[in-house]
């Protein structure tokens, strides 16, 4: 569903991430771990299309997308949850999450504007879309509550089906977890468990070590821009590299 391929993206001389390549298959939900200036943020940006790599490829379900825009690529079934909840304030939950649609609606703002019947048919399915959405994410009742009045874990569910409003093949979380209580997280594992159970792909970039190594079907590890180690979580939690580049190693310590 997702393939990098020989991904390099420097900073003046410095390389954030370097020769990075790593496939992520239909319905896994793929870890990106690595301890502080890893480069995960950066690979995130790349596959977004907020970055544009120095070298390598991006694909999507085989087509090269590292050229066209971020808009594009959603539009080509690439989803995004970004760090922290963004939120449209001024508008209610169920009003953000039909936001997330905008990629997939064939009609513009003329069309909108003169009230079009397949203008309005499109906007009823999209709302009928969002209302199921609500549902999906335990936001039950709250599609009429303006959306920054919700606390920090809801406006991070709300987030996530503003994100699947969009009907993604691929959805790229970064560090969806931040800032949220030991119950918010639980609940965000389960949806993000649910949605690998409906076929979603996903690729969760994260700090939280012990969020991703229960959720995650394979995890890649970086280091200074490269990958050190990839495999299942019980792999990666016993690989000596990824311990050293966490902890650091024996030699590393002062004497």
């Amino acid at each position: 569903m997702l393939r990098v391929e020989g991904l390099s993206r420097r900073f003046g001389g410095v390389y954030a991430v370097q020769d990075l390549s790593f496939d992520v298959e239909l319905g896994e939900l793929r870890g990106i771990i690595g301890p502080n200036g890893a480069g995960k943020s950066t690979l995130f940006h790349v596959i977004a299309g907020h970055l544009r790599a120095n070298a390598g490829r991006v694909l999507l379900r085989g087509e090269a997308i590292d050229r066209v825009r971020p808009d594009q690529r959603a539009a080509r079934g690439l989803g995004i949850v970004y760090q922290g909840a963004r939120i449209f304030r001024g508008l209610t939950v169920l009003e953000n999450i039909m936001v997330g649609a905008h990629s997939t609606t064939r009609h513009g703002f003329f069309e909108a504007a003169l009230r079009f019947p397949l203008c309005r048919r499109e906007e009823n399915q999209i709302r009928a879309r969002a209302e199921a959405l609500l549902d999906q994410v335990g936001l039950t009742g709250l599609g009429d509550r303006m959306a920054e009045s919700l606390p920090l874990g809801q406006q991070r569910a709300m987030q996530l089906a503003t994100a699947l409003a969009a009907n993604p093949a691929v959805l790229l979380l970064d560090e969806p977890a931040s800032g949220l209580r030991s119950a918010e997280r639980r609940q965000f594992a389960r949806l993000l468990r649910g949605l690998c159970s409906q076929g979603m792909t996903l690729l969760l970039v994260e700090h939280d070590v012990a969020l991703v190594t229960s959720l995650s079907h394979k995890i890649t590890v970086l280091d200074l821009g490269r990958v050190i180690a990839e495999g299942a979580p019980t792999e990666i939690r016993a690989d000596p590299r990824v311990v050293a580049a966490y902890l650091g190693s024996v030699e590393d310590e002062p004497s």
